[in-house]
Parts: structure tokens; sequence; C-alpha cells
């Protein structure tokens, strides 16, 4: 089990199933990989810590964002920087892509986590 929190601005559209991905740095701990079960939570480690949702982990790739652009490993694919900035949850790429230098700078080398989010609850929640 891989547990992901994330901050309060995405909870409700992770909770509704809206928000089905996460991009995340590669560090100490292994990401989720395509079976693993995850648990997605806002404000982890904190009093305010809840959980939003169970999920099953379908995708996970390595990934890059650079300043015009978006390219996700095995198989190599560039993607619609747009896109991916609209299922990550920001309202655009450049919000994305700002919020990605001003965080970890750029370019970013990262892993992009897909899940399932079963469609009776996202009905159900919205």
């Amino acid at each position: 089990m891989v547990a992901y929190s994330f901050q309060a601005r995405f909870a409700d559209a992770v909770e509704c199933g809206e928000k089905r991905q996460t991009i995340r740095a590669n560090g100490k701990r292994r990401h989720a990989k395509p079976g693993d079960k995850l648990q997605l939570y806002t404000g982890m480690r904190t009093k305010a810590c809840r959980k939003l949702r169970d999920a099953v982990c379908h995708d996970a790739c390595p990934i890059l964002i650079d300043h015009d652009r978006v390219v996700t490993f095995r198989p190599q694919e560039f993607l619609d920087p747009e896109e991916v900035a609209l299922r990550d949850g920001f309202a655009s790429w450049s919000e994305m892509r700002d919020w990605f230098d001003a965080t970890h700078g750029l370019p970013f080398r990262g892993t992009m986590i897909r899940w399932l989010a079963p469609l009776a609850e996202r009905s159900e929640k919205h």
C-alpha cells in the first residue's frame, strides 16, 4: 500500500474522482507501480489529516517537465502540456509549469502516477 498526500487545493478533486493522477519527485521511497493499492489523503502528518479515497494504481512512468513540453518515458511520448495540467488539477499549463519551476526547478524529472477511481464513487460524490 502506498499513501500520497495532496495540498488542500486538490483535495476535493481527488476525493470526487476528478483528479486521478499525481506527479511526484523521485526520492528515497519508491512510488506506486501498477496494481498497488493507494491511500490518498490531505494534510498527512497534521491534525487536519483526512483520507480522501482508496484507489488502485494503473500506471506509473517517468516524466520530464520542461519549459515548453511534457514527456513521459516507457514508451517515450510527448504529451499535450495543457491536457496534463488540467488532469493534474491545475487551471492551465502555465500555472503548472510555474509551480514546478518554483517548487522543484525546471527541467523536472519525476514519476507520474495514475489511478482508477470507481465510477460509482465518482457519481455519488457529484
